[in-house]
């Protein structure tokens, strides 16, 4: 398996907006070849954000690369750039390889 996150920092006071712009999508990933499981975390709040990740689980490493490159990933992030003003820079991305 394979784990894929992305960490926000959300400007405080904005995480219930953020939140919500997930709650809210639409989602296909159910409908990926090799998608397992997604969730949305929160982590801790430090002086100016608060901290959120994105976890998705995967069948493989190349399951979650080929939807990288689809037309569904495609669709899902193309309105990723209206909500700059939530974010203390970019989303980090994390890749891990499930060992145990």
């Amino acid at each position: 398996m394979f784990i894929a996150m992305n960490r926000f920092k959300i400007v405080i006071e904005k995480g219930k907006e953020f939140e919500e712009i997930w709650k809210n999508r639409t989602s296909s990933l159910k409908d990926v070849p090799g998608f397992v499981e997604f969730h949305l975390v929160k982590g801790s709040t430090e002086d100016d954000h608060t901290l959120y990740a994105s976890h998705t689980i995967w069948k493989t490493k190349k399951d979650f690369h080929k939807w990288t490159k689809s037309q569904a990933f495609k669709d899902a992030h193309k309105n990723a750039g209206k909500h700059g003003h939530l974010y203390l820079g970019p989303p980090k991305f994390e890749g891990f390889d499930v060992v145990l």
